[in-house]
């Protein structure tokens, strides 16, 4: 199957394989085919996107006294058994509280074959909605990741940060990436990639690149964003009501966002009680032979994490692909304390990974991506702001 891929002449230049990287979605299907990736129900092909796939929530969630870690010598299901409270059948559709830790076995599972590893993240409408999900494994010492080789179930952690939610079995909320041996590019690489792609929209002798390309907010109001003195950026409403996380233009963005208009002063205050949706100065370019991953969490830049959902894939705001002038949205939590966010301050840090080789299918409407040339916008469960 091949959609919304680039001519020959535009494949002129990037790498068609690699010794190493990340998994694309032709690699994927062959690994659904000889078992390495199994479930309890078929695979479908819109799980499987240009460099990842997408877990399905099974039949019951669990609700948990504590987010945990199972350690190398426990299994998930034996931490569920102690510190579960209650067990939630999600197959009409369930409702999981704001404030609430929830562990919830998943209809996939994995039999890999070593030395490939996995990394694991929500998916962007799942960030949008100041979702925190984390990918657990038996025996696990880190969350959202998969070890070499590793054989057995999978689970994933939820907790609802600011609106409760509606899932059933079969949402999809995070997805995972599987990799063959290193995949991020160097600091060298990334400029050179820069310099022939334009990563960004800066010149490359302005691009600041140091452990990954730096990306800034656009706090100022004057560029495409705002246009017409719109906003640029939105706070999360407290005690709004449910969201059900399948749904599409389905909501009135007003019932639970505060819009965010650009001032005079230095910039906005971030409440660590809050939480916002913001986007980059910069537009933002995956080229077909890599993809990216956001640093969330970065303390040399400030007491705030960025992009929970912190995957691009290959052809992100790519011009042929149909993805010109795309930036990246950013979601926002300051950690602890009020911080002071200023328009054009760096915010986190973009690391490029090489893909194995390039996608069969590639991101942008033809595969129905949502965030395809996006300015501000809010998840995908909301219509339009205004």
């Amino acid at each position: 199957m091949t959609v919304n891929t680039l001519s020959e002449s535009q494949m002129q230049g990037h790498r068609r394989g690699a010794a190493s990287g990340i998994l694309p979605s032709q690699t994927l299907r062959e690994l659904i085919a000889d078992g390495q990736i199994r479930a309890e129900a078929p695979i479908g092909e819109e799980q499987v996107q240009p460099a990842s796939i997408d877990l399905r929530l099974g039949q019951f969630a669990y609700r948990v006294r504590a987010s945990f870690m199972p350690g190398p010598n426990a299994t998930v299901q034996e931490k569920i058994d102690r510190f579960a409270m209650h067990r939630i059948d999600l197959s009409a559709g369930a409702v999981l509280e704001r404030g609430c830790v929830y562990i919830v076995p998943l209809q996939e599972r994995l039999h890999l074959d070593p030395p490939m590893t996995g990394v694991a993240n929500p998916k962007s409408s799942i960030g949008r909605l100041d979702i925190f999900t984390r990918l657990i494994t038996d025996n696990a010492t880190e969350f959202e990741r998969v070890r070499p080789g590793y054989r057995g179930p999978l689970y994933l952690e939820i907790a609802p940060r600011t609106f409760s939610v509606v899932v059933r079995t079969g949402s999809r909320l995070n997805q995972l990436r599987l990799r063959r041996g290193a995949a991020a590019a160097s600091d060298s690489a990334t400029r050179r990639l820069h310099r022939r792609i334009s990563l960004v929209d800066r010149d490359p002798a302005e691009a600041n690149i140091a452990n990954g390309l730096a990306l800034s907010v656009d706090l100022s109001g004057t560029g495409e964003l705002s246009g017409n003195g719109g906003p640029i950026g939105f706070k999360a409403r407290k005690h709004a009501g449910l969201i059900d996380v399948d749904l599409k233009d389905h909501y009135d963005p007003a019932e639970f966002w505060e819009p965010i208009h650009a001032r005079s002063d230095e910039g906005i205050i971030l409440n660590p009680d809050d939480f916002y949706i913001l986007a980059s100065k910069e537009a933002v370019t995956i080229p077909p032979d890599h993809a990216a991953e956001m640093v969330a969490y970065d303390t040399l830049v400030g007491e705030f994490r960025v992009h929970y959902a912190g995957f691009f894939d290959p052809a992100f705001g790519y011009t042929p692909a149909g993805g010109a002038r795309t930036r990246a949205v950013l979601e926002v939590r300051s950690h602890e304390v009020p911080f002071l966010l200023q328009d054009g301050q760096i915010v986190g840090r973009l690391i490029y990974e090489r893909m194995l080789e390039v996608p069969d299918k590639l991101y942008g409407t033809g595969i129905g991506s949502s965030y395809q040339r996006q300015g501000l916008k809010l998840g995908k469960q909301f219509r339009a702001w205004g």
